[in-house]
């Protein structure tokens, strides 16, 4: 019989989550070990690769989002004890991250000089970036390749492999910065190529070792692709869930792309800024995201299993753990933001402008746990849309808007208001959606 089923709900939520959320800080730490290695050429390579982020993080999104749909298809499937629709589920879900993989590819090889110069008329910025970016893009299918098959994992309850997969890749990407970057043990200097070429390596890492897992260990499913062809009902039940979240985190890729807009017109160093909270921020919130990729299997399943009261006490639960994570995320951005940006080689003009960032942007922790549960629950639970909306108001419909008008009064610390403004009115749709789930669906379970 499967855990997510009988386990009890606390035992299940720390057993499937704690090692995603291990794997989850361990991807932050090396991208933030990636941005202090890059903050040691100069700032212009650390905002070169600032303004990289949105098309690394699009790249990130469309291969979780993708994965989401798998998860919640896969194990509402498993719930249901429907085998066959669950293994065509897996085999669909890499067909269509690997032809993701390939739009990716071709803008790496013509687009990546256009889109830095859309932000930027400063040369080695642009340089720089063009240098990181392509690499990304046209190796890109390994991350699409790591995300699915550890999305495979854990939609089985096998958090702890996919974790393991995860963290092989993290320790190789560290260990390998540093000496690709700066040109050690005879290597050549590669400079920000060579932070890329070591995230892709890191990946082609995890990648080898899910592989393993699923084929060896992952027995509810069976990946073979013998005989395959696309099965367009199989994928078009993927994206019913997986393109809203898709598109939640593409919304994210969007309003970093045009925060960096906004941004830019104050000074780089403002770009700089942005992208090194985003990644100090992802030490806090990975753990959050960790944590809600092993709630959405669990809610999915005994959604379709028609349990109400696990349902219920997994989203309590889950509401109380985001919690006490942003919390301690709060405390640190607020007492420490000083010493947070010395570990990037922070000039006195980038202390200066990232202290009171730091301090208004981190306010929206207080409501921000609360919000990923709920996005992620009406997730699992078919109701994609409604987290989507949720994404979008903050996002765009609110926060670009909010910042290009605050940008208006001349004075860059009124841009970074515009956060907080955005997650009252994320919190205030999170609240009247997830009790319209509760009424129109729990209700009668």
């Amino acid at each position: 019989m499967n855990v997510m089923g009988v386990m009890p709900v606390n035992s299940l939520i720390l057993t499937m989550s704690i090692p995603m959320m291990l794997s989850m800080l361990v991807q932050a730490l090396y991208n933030i070990v990636d941005s202090i290695f890059v903050a040691q050429i100069n700032e212009s390579a650390l905002s070169a690769v600032s303004l990289a982020f949105p098309v690394q993080a699009l790249i990130i999104g469309v291969a979780v989002g993708t994965g989401v749909g798998i998860n919640a298809l896969l194990s509402k499937s498993l719930g249901e004890r429907d085998f066959e629709k669950a293994n065509k589920s897996a085999v669909n879900g890499l067909f269509i991250a690997w032809a993701s993989s390939v739009v990716f590819l071709a803008a790496g090889v013509l687009f990546t000089d256009v889109y830095f110069y859309t932000q930027t008329d400063i040369k080695i910025i642009a340089d720089y970036g063009r240098d990181y970016l392509s690499i990304i893009c046209i190796f890109s299918f390994t991350v699409f390749s790591q995300i699915t098959l550890e999305r495979l994992l854990s939609s089985t309850g096998k958090t702890f492999y996919a974790m393991l997969s995860q963290i092989t890749g993290a320790v190789v990407n560290i260990a390998l910065d540093p000496i690709f970057i700066f040109g050690l043990f005879g290597v050549p200097r590669m400079e920000v190529k060579g932070a890329a070429i070591a995230t892709i390596i890191g990946e082609c890492c995890s990648v080898a070792v899910a592989v393993i897992f699923n084929l060896k260990i992952n027995k509810e499913i069976n990946i073979s692709f013998k005989g395959f062809r696309p099965d367009a009902k199989i994928i078009k039940s993927i994206y019913a869930v997986g393109f809203p979240s898709l598109l939640m985190q593409c919304v994210g890729s969007f309003m970093i792309y045009g925060m960096n807009r906004i941004l830019i017109k104050f000074t780089p160093t403002a770009n700089a800024v942005l992208g090194v909270f985003f990644r100090l921020q992802s030490f806090i919130f990975m753990p959050v995201f960790g944590m809600n990729s092993a709630i959405i299997p669990i809610v999915a399943f005994n959604y379709g299993a028609r349990h109400k009261n696990r349902i219920i006490k997994t989203i309590k639960l889950s509401v109380t753990y985001a919690a006490i994570i942003m919390l301690i995320g709060l405390a640190a951005f607020q007492l420490i933001p000083q010493k947070m940006l010395a570990l990037f080689n922070a000039t006195p003009e980038m202390i200066r402008i990232g202290v009171p960032a730091f301090r208004i942007v981190s306010t929206i922790y207080i409501f921000a746990g609360f919000c990923i549960v709920c996005i992620s629950v009406l997730q699992a639970m078919g109701n994609a849309v409604h987290g989507l909306l949720v994404v979008s108001a903050r996002q765009l419909l609110v926060l670009l808007p909010a910042a290009w008008l605050l940008s208006l009064t001349g004075e860059l610390d009124a841009v970074w208001l515009s956060f907080p403004v955005a997650e009252i009115v994320s919190l205030a749709l999170s609240i009247f959606f997830i009790r319209r789930l509760f009424t129109v669906k729990l209700k009668n379970l």
